[in-house]
């Protein structure tokens, strides 16, 4: 067994002076390497092991049992042991719990029962939902809780691996452990942004909401386009959509453009009329995102306030009458 097991400051980065986000530490500051555990090799396990061995922690063991979690495993961390969690956890210093979130809290509490935990042990949980009170009934048997959610969709490759640099992590940790933190997210070659444990779920429903919600958005947009004719989809649709995210990402609600924010009713009942034919599933988000446009560009003085209320009524008789509007 790892003789740091025991002394986190010996394993960690727990002495070491606390570095900007952007400065990756140089081979000659690292602190001591860490023997990490990985329960859970899915796309994010593996890939933020992988980051931690190329920053020169040795990967000692990892848990996974489906078959794309063996080949993710032997892609991305080749030599690596793929061992029971229970066998992960005893091996290592630092524990990866890359599990889905609704697993998480069982498994914390499946690992503090089986006495799994070693006082010093640091427990590094992913998810994006939970702070560090999640990992509460390993903490009380002495493991140092860290919640380290990358913000990044995976694909469980090496591609991921190269996309952590300058890649955000929301970080939650004991204020003695923030230097901790901060250096095992800057080694992985990303960026940490401080939660607060209350803030969360708030956190993790704006990532959702962002990124869960565009996949949803633009399949659905190809899916219409294919419909009309068009054998290209996706090549119409690059250009225009990555124009809309550079644009929305430096002024906000300022970019918009479009039926809605210009209140041209007639243009958007058409679209509601021919929606409703095609799509109703589509209709339907269409009519919410369309209300909560008009509402924002309201807000945000580019839609007149006659123009709204002729456009607000498309939507509603949408729902309401359910006639053409």
């Amino acid at each position: 067994m790892n003789s740091s097991s025991t002394n986190p400051a010996r394993g960690s980065a727990a002495r070491q002076p606390s570095k900007k986000p952007s400065e990756k530490p140089r081979p000659q500051d690292r602190p001591a390497r860490l023997a990490v555990g990985v329960v859970g090799a899915g796309r994010v396990g593996a890939v933020l092991a992988a980051a931690l061995r190329i920053a020169g922690h040795a990967i000692v063991a990892a848990s996974g049992v489906s078959d794309a979690s063996r080949r993710r495993a032997e892609e991305l961390l080749p030599g690596v042991p793929l061992l029971p969690p229970q066998d992960v956890i005893a091996r290592a210093d630092l524990v990866l719990l890359t599990v889905p979130d609704d697993a998480l809290p069982t498994l914390v509490q499946g690992m503090a029962d089986a006495r799994a935990v070693r006082p010093g042990q640091l427990l590094v949980h992913t998810s994006g939902r939970y702070g560090i009170s999640v990992l509460d009934p390993a903490t009380r048997a002495g493991a140092l809780p860290l919640a380290l959610h990358p913000v990044m969709t995976f694909t469980g490759t090496g591609v991921d691996v190269e996309r952590l640099e300058g890649c955000s992590f929301g970080v939650t940790a004991p204020d003695q452990l923030r230097a901790v933190a901060e250096a095992l997210v800057v080694e992985m070659g990303g960026e940490p942004c401080w939660v607060a444990e209350d803030r969360r779920p708030l956190y993790h429903a704006a990532l959702a909401h962002g990124a869960n919600h565009l996949v949803t958005l633009v399949a659905s947009a190809m899916e219409l386009l294919g419909r009309a004719g068009v054998e290209l989809p996706s090549r119409m649709l690059g250009p225009l959509l990555g124009a809309a995210l550079d644009n929305s990402l430096r002024s906000g609600d300022l970019a918009l453009t479009g039926p809605v924010a210009r209140g041209d009713a007639g243009t958007v009942a058409a679209h509601v009329r021919e929606l409703r034919r095609v799509s109703p599933e589509i209709l339907s988000a269409y009519v919410a995102m369309a209300r909560l446009t008009a509402d924002r560009a309201l807000a945000a003085g580019l839609l007149a306030p006659q123009a709204a209320e002729a456009l607000l009524g498309v939507l509603a008789g949408d729902n309401d009458r359910g006639d053409d509007a």
